[in-house]
């Protein structure tokens, strides 16, 4: 969705004079300060992330780039979002070359915070989408993430009040919440979801790449190996959700994955539909060891190259 005063303007050219000039803001008034002088001036993009940037972070930033006059992204590890067994205390925290890499990209302004400033003692508000596009997928078994996550981009929005704001498609249930949320609470930013970035050979790059062996990495391309034969099953004229579910599943099976849910669901509501049809989204989460992975794919678009010597 669009706003009718949102205009989009041209960003200028980066040159070598100011490819370096990104400025760091370590507290919510230094950024909501900042972004008041940039909205006077224009569009001002927004990325939010928890750090950890690989080429799909970056994408977004170019995206950003391309619509809007200023770019801001923040790195923030949100502790609400995760579980108590989850992997919040060895998330990679990777500021200082999070930060070159933004600086190189072309980005404004770095924005971070720390859970004290965003969750001070006594809070006590939070942001939920109820219903089924929150109920299943991770949803269903990470309690209390999504209350996390939506709650943490509302304050973002708030503190960083821009007019267009950038999210990967690699989490599109996150993705699909957020424009749900925009939407009902009538939030200025325009929310635009952006493509998976893969490696060559398919994997969705993901920040917890970095935690797979060689061997858990090999067989991690079961995710992507498995989208792209329901792929090409629904070419072929499969239109039973559970038929595709199946063939993503040995896929999983065949490389020693742990399935944590394999479901075909429809886009507006995510519940699984009478039969596939070329909008039907095929979403997935499979652990290999401790590392959880996550991947999707709209089953009438193109997902990835496959690996080379694969059928496509």
């Amino acid at each position: 969705m669009r706003w009718p005063h949102a205009e989009v303007r041209p960003r200028p050219r980066l040159t070598s004079a100011n490819l370096f000039a990104m400025i760091h803001l370590d507290s919510i008034p230094a950024m909501q300060a900042q972004a008041r002088t940039w909205r006077r001036e224009g569009s001002l993009g927004f990325v939010p992330t928890m750090g950890a940037l690989h080429a799909g972070h970056l994408s977004l930033i170019a995206a950003a780039r391309e619509r809007c006059q200023r770019v801001v992204a923040s790195v923030f590890v949100n502790p609400t979002q995760f579980g108590p067994n989850e992997d919040l205390a060895s998330y990679p925290r990777t500021l200082e070359a999070d930060s070159e890499l933004l600086r190189a990209a072309g980005c404004d302004a770095l924005f971070t915070t720390t859970p004290a400033e965003i969750y001070p003692p006594g809070y006590a508000s939070w942001v939920t989408v109820e219903g089924t596009l929150s109920e299943g997928l991770c949803g269903a078994n990470r309690p209390g993430h999504f209350r996390g996550v939506t709650t943490i981009v509302f304050k973002l929005l708030q503190i960083v009040s821009p007019s267009d704001a950038f999210f990967g498609q690699k989490d599109r249930q996150q993705l699909l919440l957020i424009q749900r949320m925009a939407r009902d609470l009538h939030l200025e930013p325009v929310i635009h979801g952006c493509p998976i970035v893969r490696e060559p050979d398919g994997l969705a790059l993901s920040s917890r790449n970095a935690y797979l062996s060689p061997d858990e990495r090999s067989r991690a391309l079961a995710l992507s190996r498995g989208l792209r034969a329901a792929q090409a099953a629904f070419r072929s004229g499969e239109v039973d959700p559970t038929a595709l579910a199946e063939v993503v599943r040995a896929q999983l099976t065949s490389a020693g994955l742990s399935e944590d849910y394999v479901s075909v669901v429809d886009p507006g509501d995510l519940l699984p539909p009478r039969q596939a049809d070329a909008s039907t989204i095929l979403a997935l989460a499979a652990k290999l060891g401790k590392t959880r992975l996550i991947d999707n794919c709209v089953l009438g678009e193109p997902l990835a190259q496959p690996e080379e010597g694969e059928p496509a």
